[in-house]
C-alpha cells in the first residue's frame, strides 16, 4: 500500500491539538467533540478529522474522542513516549531561557547538555547542567544518545555549529540564529527566526479581514 505523505502543517498542528487535550484532562473532561475542539483552536472540524485520520480512526460517531486515548496516540505519534534527549548550543541569554523551560516539561524531550564555545562561559551551571566546551560535542551526543540538536548561537556561527552537530550524528536541529543552514544527509532543520514572524505579523495588522484565517492542508 502506498504510504499517505503527511504535510507539514498537519505535524504542527499536532502539539497544538495535544496541549488542548491535556487542558481537558486535567479539566476532568472525559469525551470531546471535534467541534468542540474547533472551537477552542478556532479550527474547523473537518480539518481537525481530516488531520487525525491521516493516523488512524480514533474517534466515534455522536460520541466523540476519549481523551486519555487520544492523548496517548499522539504522544505516540509525536514520539513522546519514549526518551528524547536534546542538546543546546550556546549559553546565552536564549540558551539559558530555553534551558530553565525545561522545568515545565512533562515530556520525555528534555534538553540534557549545553555547549557554548566562549571560555567565560564554558563551566557554569544552567540548572542542573554545566556547560560544556563545544569540543564534547561528539562523545556527548553519543554518551547521552542526543537525537536533536538546538542553535542559539549568533549567525556567523550557526553554520559551523549545524555542521558540528550533523558529524556528532543528530537527527534533527531547531536553529534560533537568523541564518539559512544547509547540511548533508537526512538531517532536518526547522528555523525559528524572530524578525521573520515578526515582519510576517506587521502586514496582518494592516489586514484586519485575514487577521483569524488560516490556510489549511
Amino acid at each position: 500500500m502506498k504510504q499517505v505523505k503527511i504535510s507539514e502543517a498537519v505535524v504542527r498542528r499536532l502539539p497544538i491539538y495535544l496541549h488542548v487535550l491535556n487542558e481537558l484532562l486535567r479539566s476532568e473532561v472525559q469525551t470531546v467533540s471535534s467541534q468542540d475542539l474547533g472551537q477552542k483552536l478556532d479550527l474547523n472540524p473537518a480539518q481537525i478529522r481530516k488531520d487525525l485520520a491521516y493516523f488512524g480512526e480514533f474517534g466515534r460517531k455522536g460520541i466523540g474522542y476519549d481523551v486519555s486515548y487520544l492523548i496517548e496516540k499522539i504522544r505516540h505519534i509525536l514520539k513522546l513516549d519514549q526518551p528524547l534527549n536534546v542538546g543546546l548550543i550556546g549559553a546565552g541569554n536564549l540558551g539559558h531561557a530555553l534551558c530553565n523551560y525545561n522545568t515545565y516539561i512533562k515530556d520525555n524531550m528534555k534538553i540534557v547538555a549545553v555547549f557554548d564555545a566562549h571560555p567565560s562561559k564554558i563551566g557554569t551551571r544552567i540548572n542542573s547542567m554545566t556547560v560544556q566546551p563545544i569540543e564534547n560535542l561528539k562523545r556527548t551526543v553519543d554518551e547521552l544518545q542526543i537525537r536533536i540538536g538546538i542553535i542559539t548561537v549568533p549567525a556567523a556561527e550557526a553554520q559551523n555549529v549545524a555542521d558540528r552537530l550533523v558529524q556528532a550524528g543528530v537527527e534533527g536541529i531547531l536553529n534560533f540564529a537568523p541564518a539559512i543552514l544547509k547540511v548533508q544527509g537526512d538531517v532536518r532543520i526547522h528555523h525559528a527566526d524572530f524578525t521573520t514572524e515578526l515582519l510576517s505579523l506587521a502586514y496582518y495588522l494592516e489586514n484586519g479581514a485575514d487577521r483569524n484565517e488560516e490556510t489549511v492542508d
